[in-house]
């Protein structure tokens, strides 16, 4: 009977031999998951930044394109509506430079007097004051009509038009000088407050920015 066998065992139970078998301690199976998801971690974390380097140099610069794009045009459409204002300020002649023929066309007398004063009070430049001519001559019905060259439609018809807003406008091509004939019709009861009158002549030389949308923005 060998040493290792217990006292009062033996037969199947006898061990025999100078060996014995060595006990191993248990596998630690907490190490083993930690280091499997240590390792599902890593992967996942260079997943990650792979896609990340992909989407800057492919994706991500469109984007970011896309706004720099908006804010290149806000950009923009703030200098063109900075210099709008300037570009479309209208040179148009002062009323001092404007001479102004005023005829009655109605049958109310000292009309044409009594407006060519207030027109001078207002600085314009007084020519001839009558009775207008046989072709206008209880023939006009409005308010009045103004008749420049073809040439003053938008200068000196559109000042004079500030001071008589209901007028007709019309240009002759034949006529010859600078003058422009103010016809008083029989719907005409005064000239233009002035304080609307220069208004709209503030209106007529600088007009406000309007926005145009750009093409690609």
């Amino acid at each position: 009977m060998s040493m290792l066998t217990p006292r009062g065992m033996g037969g199947q139970y006898r061990i025999t031999g100078d060996k014995y078998p060595r006990m191993r301690p248990p596998r630690r199976r907490g190490r083993l998951v930690a280091a499997v998801v240590a390792s599902v971690c890593a992967l996942g974390l260079i997943g990650w930044g792979t896609l990340q380097l992909i989407d800057v140099f492919t994706g991500g610069g469109k984007k970011t394109s896309a706004a720099g794009s908006k804010t290149d045009c806000r950009a923009k459409a703030g200098t063109a509506a900075t210099a709008t204002p300037a570009a479309q300020v209208k040179t148009l002649p002062k009323p001092g430079q404007i001479t102004v023929n005023v005829y009655n066309a109605t049958a109310r007398t000292g009309l044409a007097k009594a407006t060519a004063d207030e027109l001078k009070k207002r600085g314009f430049r007084i020519g001839d004051v009558g009775n207008a001519p046989g072709e206008f001559d209880k023939k006009v019905k409005g308010t009045g009509i103004l008749l420049g060259p073809a040439d003053a439609q938008n200068t000196s018809v559109a000042v004079l038009g500030t001071q008589l807003a209901d007028a007709e406008r019309r240009t002759d091509a034949g006529r010859k000088g600078a003058d422009l004939d103010l016809i008083l019709g029989d719907a005409f009861k005064g000239l233009t407050k002035p304080a609307d009158a220069q208004q709209a002549l503030t209106a007529l030389t600088d007009p406000q920015p309007t926005a145009s949308p750009k093409k690609g923005c």
